[in-house]
């Protein structure tokens, strides 16, 4: 009876939990992640922010201690198991626009359009369209099959690079705790 009281208030603390506004995945950049690898100390942390429709996505990048200085920022997708380390260029080339360039470190913050050909590589969209794209983009960042890679002049193929991951949604952690506090506490006292 305990049991069915405690999955009772788990399943209402899911219910009332607000619903997730947006989707959240974080890369960590080094030289070591970089096929081959660099050998760069370099480092960088990006966060992407895809809004719950998809028509949008925020990326927000920090780097520093590049050997080279940088000539290029974007995303590659989509590794296939057992294929090559390296995959073509999804967004848009040479660089993010607004990205800085020529320098060691440094900091970004853009929101694409998620539904404009001009957010993709044409390589990407190739004979699909905008929608395909989008949809191989989410899925590769979502499936940690794509990956953030910052290009140098010392390194022009990228010096440090990483791949995404989800970051769970505070709601769901929330419900999470809340579920597992219950059912400790319906064990204590059921013992």
């Amino acid at each position: 009876m305990k049991q069915i009281l405690a999955l009772g208030l788990l399943a209402a603390a899911v219910a009332l939990a607000p619903s997730a506004r947006a989707t959240t995945y974080v890369s960590h950049l080094t030289g070591g992640a970089e096929s081959p690898p660099t050998g760069s100390l370099g480092t960088g942390d990006v966060t992407l922010v895809v809004a719950d429709d998809l028509s949008t996505m925020e990326v927000t990048a920090y780097f520093s201690g590049l050997v080279g200085t940088s000539t290029a920022a974007h995303i590659h997708c989509c590794l296939v198991p057992a294929g090559p380390p390296n995959v073509g260029v999804a967004t848009m080339t040479p660089s993010f626009v607004g990205f800085p360039l020529g320098v060691q470190a440094g900091m970004y913050d853009h929101t694409f359009d998620l539904t404009a050909a001009a957010s993709y590589n044409s390589a990407f969209i190739g004979s699909g369209s905008v929608l395909d794209a989008r949809t191989a983009l989410l899925t590769g960042i979502a499936t940690g099959t794509a990956y953030f890679n910052i290009h140098s002049s010392t390194n022009p193929g990228g010096e440090i690079r990483g791949f995404f991951t989800a970051v769970p949604e505070p709601a769901s952690l929330l419900s999470l705790g809340l579920g597992i506090g219950m059912l400790v506490a319906a064990r204590r006292r059921a013992a």
